[in-house]
């Protein structure tokens, strides 16, 4: 599932302040591409739970529809709800796996944890 967001960026001396009015939340970041990121981010965590929790989610307002304050940005913000969720989720599944046995007596004897070797191999071997 894949939204734009309409978003609302102001600042101070320090400071972008992020405003997401569909969802009713808020973010900051250093700098505009950092509020952006945050922005993104707070989206598709706040639409997670929101969907974890059985409520659907708002349809995204038209920009002209938001309401600034002179000075203040408006922009929308893409989130691609299924990759965020794909990206953090941590649930672990149980894959079955064939080796020699003189393999497996080797790694037991060296107390390999399997798991770890070979997500650290899948991770490398995809370039993730």
């Amino acid at each position: 599932m894949k939204l734009a967001y309409p978003i609302t960026l102001g600042k101070d001396d320090k400071f972008i302040f992020v405003s997401i009015p569909d969802c009713k939340i808020s973010t900051q970041g250093d700098s505009i591409v950092h509020a952006i990121e945050m922005a993104r981010d707070a989206i598709a965590m706040w639409s997670l739970c929101e969907l974890e929790d059985g409520r659907e989610l708002p349809t995204p307002s038209d920009v002209a529809a938001i309401p600034i304050v002179e000075g203040d940005i408006i922009t929308l913000v893409d989130v691609d709800i299924e990759a965020y969720r794909r990206k953090h989720e941590t649930r672990t599944v149980r894959k079955n796996l064939t080796i020699p046995h003189w393999l497996n007596e080797k790694a037991e004897q060296h107390q390999v944890n399997f798991s770890k070797i070979l997500q650290d191999a899948l991770v490398q071997h995809l370039g993730i």
